[in-house]
């Protein structure tokens, strides 16, 4: 696994897929991590975009293996990081899900924020 800025885009990141592989350390870390105003387009078109749901849902079920590939992180600007992957994951004994990931996080004087959130299915799993 690559080596980022800890507390930077990419090791929240990782940091997020680490949280939601542990029953009920997801809400926990997003509440952490999500900026006030965060927007997530997920497979089945289904756009989230009030923080308290997006908290919620990363209640479920944990993630029982993920493997991260490819993981890029770019600065636009000094205050925005986008951190672009690929991911093969899967809960129990249920399919892989294979995704390419688009996260973009903004700059706080808290720290960085998740805003935006993207997952593209990919067929490669």
């Amino acid at each position: 696994m690559r080596t980022h800025e800890e507390g930077g885009p990419a090791d929240l990141e990782e940091r997020g897929w680490q949280a939601l592989a542990i029953e009920g350390a997801g809400a926990g870390f997003y509440r952490e991590v999500l900026d006030d105003t965060v927007v997530m387009l997920l497979p089945g078109g289904l756009v989230l975009d009030d923080r308290a749901a997006i908290i919620e849902a990363m209640s479920g079920p944990p993630w029982s293996t993920y493997r991260i590939e490819r993981l890029t992180e770019h600065h636009p600007t000094t205050d925005t990081g986008l951190v672009t992957y690929e991911v093969v994951a899967r809960r129990g004994h249920g399919p892989e899900y294979a995704a390419l990931i688009g996260s973009l996080y903004v700059r706080r004087p808290s720290g960085w924020r998740l805003t935006f959130h993207q997952q593209t299915p990919s067929g490669t799993a």
